[in-house]
């Protein structure tokens, strides 16, 4: 079944990404998937998965009351989040990504790199990149 991919972040620019994404999804009648990638390592311990975990579970209820068909995957594999994004995006027949951006200085960029901009590069599908609201 094709699908819109939605990469999720506990930020208002994944919020936003989520509340476009579900919009998109039933505009197209399609199923949603949330996905939330991290690298893993030592900053991603127990009690930060638990965190993670929690959200992810409020993400579910939220997505209950929307009426869209969707599936929640946290994947911790020390892939880059756009990598997992890309992939999962072609396992699940994705006719749209939705990302979400937030600005970052011009040695942010050069220094952690863009997920954002291998998603649109990389992508075999369209990308809607949103905004957080002000």
């Amino acid at each position: 079944m094709a699908s819109v991919v939605v990469g999720y972040v506990p930020k208002p620019e994944g919020e936003a990404a989520l509340d476009k994404a579900v919009e998109e999804a039933r505009l197209r009648g399609l199923k949603l998937v949330v996905v939330s990638s991290h690298r893993g390592g030592p900053d991603f311990d127990a009690d930060t998965a638990a965190d993670y975990e929690r959200t992810l579970e409020d993400v579910g209820k939220r997505l209950d009351d929307s009426g869209v068909p969707y599936v929640v995957r946290q994947l911790v594999r020390g892939f880059d989040p756009a990598d997992d994004l890309i992939s999962i995006a072609e396992a699940n027949a994705a006719e749209l990504i939705v990302i979400g951006l937030r600005r970052r200085s011009p040695v942010g960029k050069l220094i952690l790199g863009s997920n954002a901009q291998r998603i649109l590069l990389d992508a075999h599908c369209p990308v809607l990149a949103v905004k957080a609201g002000d």
